[in-house]
């Protein structure tokens, strides 16, 4: 899917290390966000850059009291139909089965242009009935695929909402159908503008049980939203999962911090980086324009665990990552979980979006042309980013970080140095790839304390000491090297993970700056 860029601009007189964007924590209403630095190495290895390692550790948050109850709060996945080809209903109650077991309360259905699509969209709804689950779906009308320049373009819209409006599974927000969109910015639908365009050819022909409460995300300034009074119930801020701020010229442009940037970055301009990583600077922008409109407006997040596209102008012409280090997933979910009085909804980005590498669920269906970054790099294996969905989604939705009852350890990598040369890709590096560190980065879930060994060789590896909770650790990583990871407690080993199909290589045949996930049982 095309991300969009934004409209919010961040100066550099912004971004200091003692910036507000900072997501260090503060103490803050509860649930509060407590890091510490308990988890200590207590070895050093000799790193490959100037990359520092970090650790950091997340204790228990006490319970609210005075947020909303968790009923009011959802985590959706964002589901691209147009992925889901050969699906049968046996592989979507797969994959409902999985994402309610991870603590995912529904998919927001991507719906693109393909004929195809609505009999996938019936097989969806058919599933999570059948599931018994009470799990809930609801469109989001992919407006760079489907055409809106005509008011017939927007029946094919409202014939999804009346279709499964009253279905026992379609989500319902405020007593109303809840829909959202990727895009739609520029839809007229034969109107004179885009507001009248969605308010009098979608919401206002939409009464009575297919009434319906539009979150769409449209990538406008903030400052206009009030544009779209009467169109929106709220909106999702699709690039607030990855600090997409942070590119190579970006960091280029700080003075005096980078020098040449392809000798790796400086453990200063890491640290500057790390502190964007999770950052709730759009999430605050957008939350006080959508409260000044008045009339309790939805605000849905978004939460994503990684990104890196690579087609070539043949295809789509797409070919850059974001900045993913630092913990992304779990660092953007402890943000929101500390602003959570404020969000609505947490939508993940994405449950099956192969070509841009971010997909928790597994690997199946039809992929869009990404199998060159995708095969061989299961993020679910076994359950992958999902064991840290269902931690956070609990903390999310109650306010109150969930206590471990399994010791887990989590791990993931890219396949080959960031500064790597490939052999024959005619694609061609992705934009931005200098600005991502080589590093294996791991979360620990402990039951009580313990010790973790993190080895990328039997020559290299790093021990941490981890409290009871959420650690999260990070050791670099060179060519050749691989992931291992130990968890002991009293003399035992409790977790014994390695990553046995994976070695990080110095000379690739094409650039892949997706990750492996590993994690233990």
């Amino acid at each position: 899917m095309l991300v969009h860029f934004p409209l919010i601009v961040l100066t550099f007189a912004a971004l200091s290390l003692a910036s507000p964007l900072s997501c260090n924590p503060v103490v803050q209403p509860e649930p509060v966000l407590a890091l510490n630095s308990s988890a200590v190495p207590s070895s050093s290895m000799t790193p490959t850059s100037s990359f520092s390692v970090t650790t950091t550790t997340t204790s228990q948050a006490p319970t609210s009291t005075s947020s909303p109850s968790a009923s009011s709060k959802y985590v959706i996945a964002h589901f691209m139909i147009g992925n889901s080809y050969p699906y049968t209903v046996d592989n979507w109650l797969a994959d409902i089965f999985l994402a309610h077991s991870s603590g995912i309360d529904g998919f927001a259905l991507n719906v693109g242009v393909d004929t195809w699509q609505p009999s996938q969209v019936a097989n969806a709804y058919q599933a999570a009935l059948q599931s018994g689950t009470g799990f809930k779906l609801f469109m989001s009308f992919d407006m760079t695929s489907l055409p809106c320049t005509t008011a017939s373009d927007a029946a094919t819209l409202r014939t999804y909402i009346t279709t499964y409006a009253t279905h026992p599974n379609q989500l319902i927000y405020n007593g109303r159908v809840m829909a959202s969109s990727f895009s739609g910015e520029t839809c007229t639908f034969g109107q004179g503008s885009v507001a009248s365009a969605w308010s009098t050819q979608f919401v206002q022909q939409l009464t009575g049980s297919s009434a319906v409460h539009f979150v769409p995300s449209f990538f406008v300034d903030p400052s206009q939203f009030n544009t779209y009074s009467g169109v929106i119930d709220g909106m999702f801020n699709w690039n607030s999962g990855w600090p997409i701020q942070v590119t190579t010229s970006f960091v280029s442009s700080i003075p005096g911090l980078l020098g040449d940037i392809a000798s790796g970055l400086s453990s200063t301009v890491s640290s500057l980086l790390s502190s964007l990583i999770g950052a709730t600077s759009t999430d605050e922008t957008y939350i006080s324009s959508l409260a000044a409109m008045g009339g309790g407006r939805t605000y849905m997040a978004a939460v994503s665990p990684w990104f890196f596209t690579h087609y070539g102008p043949s295809t789509y012409n797409k070919n850059w990552i974001y900045l993913s280090d630092d913990h992304l997933y779990a660092t953007r979910w402890e943000s929101l979980i500390n602003i959570r009085d404020q969000v609505d909804l947490v939508q993940i980005i994405s449950w099956n979006d192969y070509g841009e590498s971010h997909y928790i669920g597994p690997i199946e269906g039809g992929q869009p042309m990404s199998q060159a970054w995708v095969d061989g790099n299961d993020h679910t294996g076994p359950l992958g980013w999902l064991n840290l969905t269902s931690y956070y989604a609990s903390a999310f939705k109650t306010g109150t970080y969930p206590t471990p009852t399994k010791d887990q350890l989590i791990m993931w990598s890219r396949p080959h140095a960031a500064s790597a040369s490939a052999s024959n890709d005619p694609v061609g590096r992705p934009t931005n790839y200098q600005i991502t560190t080589d590093t294996v980065w791991a979360v620990v879930l402990a039951t009580s304390p313990a010790t973790v060994i993190l080895s990328t060789s039997s020559s290299q590896s790093q021990t941490f000491n981890v409290p009871a909770g959420v650690s999260k650790l990070a050791v670099p990583i060179s060519p050749g090297g691989t992931m291992h990871g130990t968890l002991i407690r009293g003399g035992q080993t409790v977790i014994d993970l390695q990553a046995p199909d994976f070695t990080f290589e110095a000379n690739p045949t094409t650039y892949n700056f997706n990750v492996q996930v590993v994690a233990s049982p």
